[in-house]
């Protein structure tokens, strides 16, 4: 396992594609196909339905391009300020890609349901944690042990997706 710190002379990959899906694969293709070895790579967010998938492909810019986790917190509260629980849907989202150098790629999908709330709870974790209640345990993303966070969690959900895969292989 090498980290892409590992790879001498990869550029940077811009994450352009209009779902996550499309930036993993990107990711992976172009590593592996760099590389010359099998390659896993991401793209995770936040989709909340009613700002019509926002933050989505832009959950780590959503406040901007250099913005903190709290900027796009901020900005998150701003944009669903007044509305009621009812309307407070939201998932996580991971895609994760599995690629060769050919370009046999695989992906995997990962969610978690659950609300936003109106105000951050917690100090664990990071991102949108504080703001992203899980209602089967009442609590913040930002408040919930790690073990049950990766339990739970829609990276964990993808990766052991990919796991299968690969054991079956």
């Amino acid at each position: 396992v090498k980290g892409l710190e590992e790879i001498a002379g990869l550029s940077e990959i811009v994450e352009d594609g209009d779902t996550f899906a499309a930036n993993a694969q990107k990711k992976a293709l172009t590593v592996a196909r760099h590389s010359g070895c099998l390659t896993l790579a991401d793209d995770s967010g936040l989709v909340v339905e009613a700002l019509q998938g926002e933050p989505g492909v832009y959950s780590a810019r959503y406040a901007g391009p250099k913005a903190s986790d709290a900027d796009n917190n901020r900005k998150l509260l701003a944009s669903m300020s007044g509305l009621p629980r009812g309307q407070r849907q939201a998932a996580f989202h991971c895609a994760m890609a599995l690629c060769t150098p050919s370009g046999d790629c695989r992906l995997f999908e990962g969610r978690l349901q659950g609300l936003i709330l109106e105000a951050p709870q917690g100090s664990g974790g990071f991102g949108y944690d504080p703001l992203f209640l899980v209602p089967e345990y009442g609590k913040a993303l930002a408040e919930l042990p790690l073990e049950i966070k990766n339990r739970i969690s829609h990276r964990g959900e993808a990766l052991r997706k990919t796991l299968a895969y690969l054991q079956q292989r």
